[in-house]
């Protein structure tokens, strides 16, 4: 999977961030929830994890992004690399 920077919330000792991919999908690095939370949101299938990240964090999504967009061939923005794994 290729992903591409789309940009980060940062506060003293961390940064949420928020990447595309070549997967149709988001990457979102963020907090965990405390058991609390996770309680209110219930059951979380293997493999699905419940995180939290500022508000300010989904400005950086795409408007309007049709379903194919290849846009990811290019280079990463904010000079932030692209990664595959």
């Amino acid at each position: 999977m290729r992903l591409r920077f789309l940009g980060k919330h940062s506060a003293p000792g961390n940064s949420p961030t928020l990447w595309d991919t070549d997967a149709g999908q988001y990457v979102i690095r963020g907090f965990g929830v405390d058991a609390d939370t996770l309680a209110q949101v219930g059951d979380v299938p293997p493999g699905e994890l419940v995180i939290r990240v500022p508000k300010e964090l989904m400005r950086y999504l795409p408007e309007g992004r049709p379903d194919g967009d290849d846009s990811l061939a290019g280079p990463a923005s904010a000079g932030q690399p692209s990664r595959t794994g």
